[in-house]
């Protein structure tokens, strides 16, 4: 019996070893350390005064922004005035520091992490939300072309440009991907106060609508290029022919762009269908008849997706965008009077104040950051960028105008290349990448920052002049005094509501209004005839009845509470009236 049994555990150990050969154990998942006691406290402290810090700056902004719109100085475009006063205030800071009255510099210090996570999200998911305005999808290919390929090209000169001049000697020398990885972020545009000039000008609407709709995707796929850039960065590719690392690179751009936009689409429909699907005759979801739970639901699909993509290693950025898009145009239209509203209006101030939180610590990032001038490098960077720009631009609109109906003319076609605007996305790109030596981060980083003020504060500011000079403004906007110009996004924000974004159509006001339209085609008449009745709700007269109660009862509301004020007198009232 003793054999026996030995004989068994001989037998069962060594089962188990081939078993366990056989099988790969998964690795455990790294816990990030939590701090606790007196580490947890300063890390508090810390970033208790990081906060307060921000959001002073915040509210100096603000009060600066208030007194444009009060005195009238609507020449000056608010990006380029947040960017000074962030140059004044971080002189002002420095000045304190070198009397050793206080110490700012990791409060006032411009931190990637939370410009990805915090405020570049909201941005980019307004945009793509705003885009109902226009005739952005009868441009879609063009705006593609121009945010895609465009992108590229401009990446690729701008990288290779600074490569071979690297390795011929004329300036710093950087190595392939690092060379890259600088050329997409710097292609990155952000035209706000060109758009500014143009909604205050009223420029051709197809000329507003592809400079915009290009900076808006152009954003994203310049990130995803840089990480593009980083992936190989990080992996080892000395073993690794050119051609190899071209199909890599080209394969991992490809997942990112095409994955992280099917995700982003995919939640935006679903957000478009969970406002009114049906489980049966009894069970349906319709949070139309509560506006709070509506809100609070499209506020989650809003930030739903950069999460998602964030967290299976997809771009957060052009989810979230894409998103935005589908759920302008989709389910937007399915809300209720009261949540529309809501969500125009949240969606803009929060926006706003994280453009406005970027552009300011973009001014004080000029004394917070250690910086690393060299002449040779900045001069070549910015004639590569504006040369990027041109090869980008031109031959694009060349190509293009075979196929269009309304042609990009010259004009409009050097106006999109003077708008190539950089703003905050390149900086913070420049910060996020893990450069070593720090000479080269420090290189990096100064060059970003000086071709950004270079392009926000001269090519912005000649934009108008430029304009004027070759005569493509509406023949309307012409006949205005220049002290009609009003150039403050914010003001214009804050004094409407785009009626055409609050849409509330029945069957057969949308059947008049698209079905039967002989002027649609591609993807307007596929998407007015299959993809809208599907995801957009066709409301009955009674839906409408609850939608005018709801409005009705929030204004009697409002009304009220004013009656009962301590001002609201008769007279009061019949001069509101």
């Amino acid at each position: 019996a003793n054999a026996t049994l030995e004989v068994i555990n001989v037998t069962l150990r060594t089962t188990l070893a081939a078993t366990t050969k056989l099988v790969v154990p998964t690795p455990a998942k790294p816990i990030l350390p939590v701090q606790t006691g007196v580490q947890a406290q300063q890390e508090e402290q810390s970033s208790g005064m990081t906060i307060f810090f921000s959001l002073l700056v915040l509210a100096i902004c603000i009060i600066l922004v208030h007194l444009l719109i009060k005195y009238r100085l609507h020449f000056l475009p608010e990006s380029v005035a947040v960017v000074s006063l962030g140059i004044l205030m971080g002189a002002f800071i420095k000045i304190i520091e070198a009397q050793k009255l206080a110490n700012w510099k990791e409060e006032e210090m411009f931190r990637p992490n939370m410009f990805f996570l915090l405020l570049l999200p909201p941005i980019i998911f307004e945009s793509g939300y705003s885009l109902h305005k226009g005739n952005f999808f009868q441009n879609i290919g063009s705006i593609t072309l121009f945010s895609v390929f465009g992108t590229a090209i401009s990446a690729f000169i701008v990288g290779g440009g600074i490569y071979f001049l690297g390795q011929a000697d004329v300036i710093y020398k950087l190595n392939m991907t690092d060379s890259f990885a600088f050329g997409s972020l710097i292609s990155a545009v952000d035209p706000v106060a060109t758009i500014a000039i143009f909604n205050a000008l009223n420029v051709d609407p197809v000329l507003n609508m592809l400079v915009f709709g290009e900076s808006i995707l152009n954003d994203a796929v310049s990130i995803v290029l840089t990480n593009t850039a980083e992936g190989l960065t990080r992996e080892n590719m000395s073993d690794v022919s050119g051609w190899e690392t071209f199909l890599q690179a080209l394969g991992y751009f490809l997942k990112m762009f095409f994955g992280s936009a099917a995700l982003g689409t995919l939640t935006g429909l679903i957000s478009a269908l969970i406002s009114f699907v049906n489980f049966g005759d009894t069970h349906h979801i319709d949070l139309r008849k509560t506006p709070s739970l509506e809100f609070g639901m499209m506020i989650i699909f809003a930030y739903l997706p950069y999460g998602l993509a964030e967290g299976i290693s997809l771009s957060g950025i052009m989810a979230i965008l894409f998103s935005g898009i589908v759920m302008s145009h989709y389910t937007h239209h399915n809300l209720s009077p009261v949540t529309q509203i809501l969500m125009q209006q949240t969606l803009r101030t929060v926006a706003f104040m994280c453009e406005t939180c970027v552009f300011a610590f973009l001014g004080l990032s000029i004394f917070s950051f250690p910086h690393k001038f060299e002449m040779s490098f900045v001069i070549w960077c910015i004639v590569l960028v504006l040369f990027g720009r041109a090869v980008n631009i031109f031959p694009l609109s060349f190509l293009l105008n075979f196929f269009r109906d309304h042609k990009i003319t010259p004009k409009m076609m050097f106006i999109m290349w003077f708008s190539g605007l950089r703003g905050a996305i390149p900086y913070a790109l420049s910060l996020h990448l893990g450069l070593e030596p720090i000479e080269k981060r420090q290189l990096i980083g100064t060059t970003t920052i000086i071709i950004v003020l270079f392009t926000i504060l001269l090519l912005g500011g000649g934009t108008m002049p430029l304009i004027r000079l070759i005569d493509i403004e509406d023949s309307k906007a012409r006949k205005r005094n220049k002290k009609d110009i009003n150039l403050s996004k914010t003001e214009k924000m804050g004094n409407t509501i785009e009626s055409e974004h609050l849409s509330e159509l029945t069957e057969e006001e949308y059947e008049a209004q698209y079905i039967k339209r002989q002027d649609l085609k591609g993807f307007m008449w596929f998407d007015a005839k299959y993809l809208n009745p599907f995801f957009t709700r066709r409301l009955t007269q009674e839906d409408l009845h609850h939608g005018r109660i709801q409005m009705k009862t929030l204004t009697n509301k409002w009304y009220e509470e004013v009656r009962q004020g301590p001002s609201g007198s008769e007279d009061d009232e019949q001069e509101l009236l």
